[in-house]
């Protein structure tokens, strides 16, 4: 087996994928936070209503759901969901040695369909809109699972 690098334009491929993902990924916590401070709400944990340079008049409130708070929670489930598949799937498929033309559209592809799933659930789309976001993204995690799980078997 060679050595990983990033030299390797297929890793290189799946590195920038799987990059921006996490990054985005992580940035939903970084969210959560900015939404609760602006919405002086939807705290979780009786510590949180503590008096605090960030939360100098707590109140009981506080700790009630907020929707805006929450739709951010339900994306950042929603990749907690989704993008540990990714990853394992996106890094196995590459050691298949696909064509680098199709792992740049479907490692790609599937990076642009949660940043869309993303953009629909922010915005308050409908169901039948995210879904049709998120089936894209989901069979290609399906092909690059197969195909890898057929390259181990020898086909």
């Amino acid at each position: 087996m060679t050595a990983l690098s990033l030299h390797d334009p297929l890793l290189a491929t799946y590195a920038i994928a799987a990059t921006l993902m996490i990054l985005k990924a992580v940035s939903m916590s970084w969210l959560t936070v900015v939404r609760m401070l602006g919405e002086n709400g939807g705290f979780r944990s009786p510590e949180d209503l503590k008096k605090t340079p960030t939360n100098p008049n707590p109140n009981p409130n506080q700790l009630q759901p907020n929707e805006r708070v929450e739709r951010i929670r339900r994306i950042q489930q929603n990749d907690t969901e989704n993008l540990p598949y990714f990853l394992a799937a996106g890094l196995l498929y590459i050691l298949t040695g696909p064509p680098l033309w199709l792992a740049q559209w479907l490692l790609y592809g599937y990076v642009v369909t949660r940043l869309a799933h993303f953009a629909a659930y922010f915005t308050g789309q409908i169901h039948d809109i995210r879904a049709a976001l998120w089936t894209p993204g989901s069979l290609i995690l399906i092909f690059m699972a197969g195909r890898t799980l057929l390259a181990a078997l020898g086909y």
